[in-house]
């Protein structure tokens, strides 16, 4: 049996324990959270012994082997550092991976040096319009891939989903450079880390696709799709308010919709982030590489973090990005960006 501890006991945290209460193999020993009604709840509803207000304190008495850790933001690299260095086997940790595109690669480097397998639950992959369209994409429904389109409120929360999207369907290769610009109408912020009002996002990739990820008020089409992919010889359309979860336009023909009843065989039963978390534990056992790796969220992050950089520098940044901070806090401290 491997020990799991969930560092963060609210709606997402709650999300991780499903997943781990439906692996055969694992049992959830220890939780952490400051509030006490929100560990006690956790405590009660998941049958967890050990209820921690101190996650460091979990760590040191809990002999644990995988931890989630589903807290804001600006707290994952402490905590997955202080949690890789407590000797786990496995960290799933909530996106978006940090505040700035240094301690993403930290955080990573911190799980790698120690032989932690590392995930963050970008668990739209497990989705079943997306894997559907996937699969359409990869049976050749639409030709050969040419671009990719995204839409969604900011870059930085729901970006960082759509980012990771854009790889998924092109089977996770490499970008080559990003060209952005963000703007700051007013005050916004998730997780306590500053949001643009508006972005665009123009990447390439190193196999010649290219992808625009559209935010905020510069997303005028707002009953249009989240994802849209575009090939040689149609188009794929995924989400969207008042319309199919999924829908193709072959040439020569009309609009295809798939029912969400159609396509929700494509993936096993339980829901989006339970999945990731079986993920994690499968491939704990036999060593294979995680479906939502700190490799590939690397390279959806570093997307977001080489947008707000483009959009400091006026020019296109090739990867891979060279800061250390997040261009979009820096510019909003220095005065460069921001209302009025």
């Amino acid at each position: 049996m491997y020990k799991a501890g969930v560092i963060g006991c609210g709606n997402r945290g709650r999300a991780h324990a499903e997943g781990y209460q439906a692996a055969a193999e694992v049992a959830i020993a220890a939780c952490a959270d400051p509030v006490e009604a929100a560990r006690a709840s956790f405590a009660e509803d998941f049958a967890v012994a050990a209820p921690y207000e101190n996650y460091r304190a979990m760590l040191e008495r809990e002999a644990l082997d995988v931890v989630s850790v589903c807290t804001w933001t600006g707290l994952h690299r402490e905590m997955i550092e202080a949690t890789a260095a407590a000797g786990v086997k496995a960290i799933h940790c909530e996106k978006p991976m940090a505040s700035t595109w240094g301690d993403a690669k930290a955080l990573a480097r911190a799980c790698a040096d120690r032989g932690v397998l590392l995930t963050f639950c970008h668990q739209r992959r497990f989705g079943a319009p997306f894997v559907k369209a996937k699969q359409l994409l990869d049976t050749g429904a639409i030709g050969a891939l040419q671009r990719l389109e995204g839409a969604c409120a900011n870059l930085f929360d729901w970006g960082t989903h759509w980012f990771d999207m854009f790889f998924f369907y092109n089977d996770d290769v490499p970008a080559e450079w990003v060209m952005g610009q963000i703007a700051v109408e007013s005050a916004r912020a998730v997780f306590g880390v500053p949001l643009e009002t508006s972005g665009l996002s123009w990447v390439g990739w190193q196999n010649g696709v290219e992808g625009l990820l559209v935010t905020g008020a510069a997303y005028v089409q707002g009953q249009g799709p989240r994802n849209r992919l575009i090939g040689s010889e149609g188009i794929i359309e995924v989400g969207g308010a008042a319309r199919a979860p999924l829908r193709l336009l072959r040439a020569g023909a009309g609009w295809q919709d798939f029912a969400a009843a159609e396509i929700a065989a494509v993936v096993p039963p339980g829901g989006d982030t339970v999945l990731s978390v079986l993920d994690l534990i499968a491939c704990l056992a036999s060593g294979a590489e995680p479906r939502l790796s700190a490799r590939k969220a690397l390279q959806a992050t570093e997307l977001i973090f080489a947008t707000y950089e483009s959009s400091r520098r006026r020019g296109r940044v090739v990867l891979p990005l060279d800061v250390e901070d997040s261009a979009l806090i820096t510019m909003l401290e220095e005065g460069q960006i921001g209302p009025g």
